[in-house]
């Protein structure tokens, strides 16, 4: 099984922080930004986008994703560029919970391993708990298959459909996972892992895009595709859990679908 792994980069030229915990990953910046990754990177694999590409998550990622396919890969892990860790929790004498931190030399088999168990479940996209508290972690629940997966860490498999909606550059991972549930009506959630990452606490990236007035643009936005039921609100609806809060239920109809899941 050949593995891509690789994280959008944009204005953040100064030390990737993945590449410190993840050395091989593939860093994807402007053609403009290159030399100054280069250098701020001794010895990563540092590509060049076309100019144009950059600047928007969502393009940046969809061409990620056609490179990659293209170039033979099975499986293409997109990650932020500040990830420092993956972390799984681990019944401890029958109540509580044990911390352990995946190693670098864990993360390639670990990829493998839940890719297949993606494909046994009829996954073509997975991911991990977007909570690293250990609440929200059960261990009667392990991994859930219609869960909300967060945009720091998605994996897609050979054959996927979806691609991101370049309109929604700041709301892109609930539209992804809505997409992948509307077509291929399953996603895996590894519920026991989960990542670490900044979140647009430090300059460039989608912080340099963000703000309170272009947040309530993009929500408006996925909204009027998804409908209320199916979006963000913050508000814990009758029978959602603390994990699918606010994500909603996706109500199937029978209209069809194009790759973004957009409905004709």
């Amino acid at each position: 099984m050949k593995i891509s792994i690789n994280a959008p980069s944009y204005k953040r030229p100064k030390g990737v922080k993945t590449l410190r915990y993840i050395p091989f990953c593939k860093i994807w910046v402007d053609e403009g930004e290159a030399e100054a990754y280069r250098e701020g990177n001794p010895g990563a694999n540092i590509i060049a986008c076309p100019k144009g590409v950059q600047g928007n998550l969502c393009r940046v990622r969809n061409y990620i994703l056609e490179q990659e396919f293209q170039s033979g890969a099975d499986v293409v892990l997109l990650i932020d560029d500040d990830l420092s860790a993956i972390e799984r929790f681990e019944v401890q004498d029958g109540f509580g919970y044990a911390k352990h931190r995946l190693e670098t030399d864990e993360i390639l088999p670990f990829l493998e391993k839940y890719s297949r168990m993606a494909q046994e479940l009829g996954a073509k996209f997975w991911g991990l708990n977007c909570n690293p508290d250990a609440m929200s972690y059960r261990h009667y629940t392990p991994f859930s298959t219609n869960s909300y997966i967060g945009g720091p860490f998605q994996c897609f498999l050979r054959g996927n459909m979806c691609r991101y909606d370049e309109d929604l550059p700041l709301k892109e991972d609930y539209d992804m996972t809505l997409q992948q549930l509307n077509i291929e009506r399953v996603v895996l959630r590894l519920n026991s892992y989960h990542y670490y990452c900044e979140q647009s606490t430090q300059p460039g990236g989608c912080a340099a895009i963000r703000n309170r007035e272009r947040e309530a643009e993009q929500f408006n936005k996925l909204r009027e595709k998804w409908g209320g039921a199916n979006c963000p609100t913050g508000q814990k609806q009758q029978g959602e859990d603390e994990q699918t809060k606010g994500l909603g239920r996706l109500q199937p109809d029978n209209k069809s679908t194009d790759k973004r899941g957009l409905t004709s």
